[in-house]
């Protein structure tokens, strides 16, 4: 798929995220790291260790956005079946990649470790992939046409991701920003802001609000948009908006749009 502006989407793989027993911080992870690149991620999902669930989601995701990020089930257990998943995608073979075979081959040397045929299956590539390095532990990722198939352990991913940037085509940066009221209530604002948001279709409004206790509840809105000028007068707006129902903003900045 091309488009002006491209898009991302995350699918993460793995029983233990639909079990509960991990809880998964890849998605945002992803999203971070391509906020600042201009790749908006639009959609995300979770699909258990199934090859048929597995290949349905690939396909579906990469037709519809530019790039597709995988996490998850690409180690060395029976239960690893992403790469092989990947491969029935796009109906290719898959076999040892020999680059990796030669990375995976002096790392275990080098740690005094034997490279067993578990450990072998961490070469396997779907035909055609070209590979992603992994600083952290050796074993590759690998990029697929538009799809980037990474591992599942969080600290992998983020030295993974230092390989990807420059493969990717950038588009215009989102920046966003966050107006905190402390004591507001959404009801208060919900009509007003609704009318707001439809004067200013560039951007995206939301409202969020919060209640920890009693005392402690509120409302945030963040506004998103590429032009920093429509961003600032609707923010003035909002400002203004707030006020009016005796609260005061604070305005908080947002690591990532």
């Amino acid at each position: 798929m091309t488009d002006t502006q491209p898009t991302a989407a995350v699918l993460l793989i793995g029983d233990e995220l639909l079990s509960g027993r991990t809880r998964d911080i890849n998605l945002q992870q992803i999203a971070e790291f391509l906020a600042p690149l201009g790749i908006p991620v639009k959609e995300t999902r979770i699909v258990s260790d199934e090859q048929d669930a597995i290949v349905a989601a690939v396909n579906a995701l990469r037709a519809a956005y530019t790039y597709v990020f995988t996490t998850g089930g690409i180690g060395p257990t029976h239960d690893d079946i992403t790469a092989d998943a990947i491969a029935a995608a796009f109906g290719v073979e898959i076999s040892e990649h020999p680059d990796a075979v030669i990375l995976l081959t002096e790392r275990y040397a080098a740690m005094e470790t034997e490279f067993t045929p578990a450990r072998r299956r961490m070469t396997r590539v779907p035909h055609g992939a070209s590979l992603i390095a992994n600083p952290v532990s050796g074993a590759p990722g690998f990029q697929t046409g538009n799809v980037f198939t990474l591992a599942g352990v969080p600290s992998i991913v983020r030295g993974m991701l230092g390989d990807i940037a420059h493969r990717l085509q950038t588009g215009t940066v989102v920046h966003a920003l966050t107006l905190r009221s402390k004591g507001l209530r959404e009801g208060d604002i919900a009509e007003p802001l609704g009318a707001l948001a439809q004067d200013y279709p560039e951007l995206s409004i939301g409202s969020y609000p919060w209640f920890r206790a009693m005392n402690d509840s509120g409302v945030q809105i963040v506004i998103r948009g590429s032009d920093e000028a429509l961003l600032a007068e609707a923010e003035a707006k909002v400002v203004v908006l707030i006020r009016s129902k005796g609260f005061e903003p604070v305005r908080m900045e947002d690591p990532a749009a």
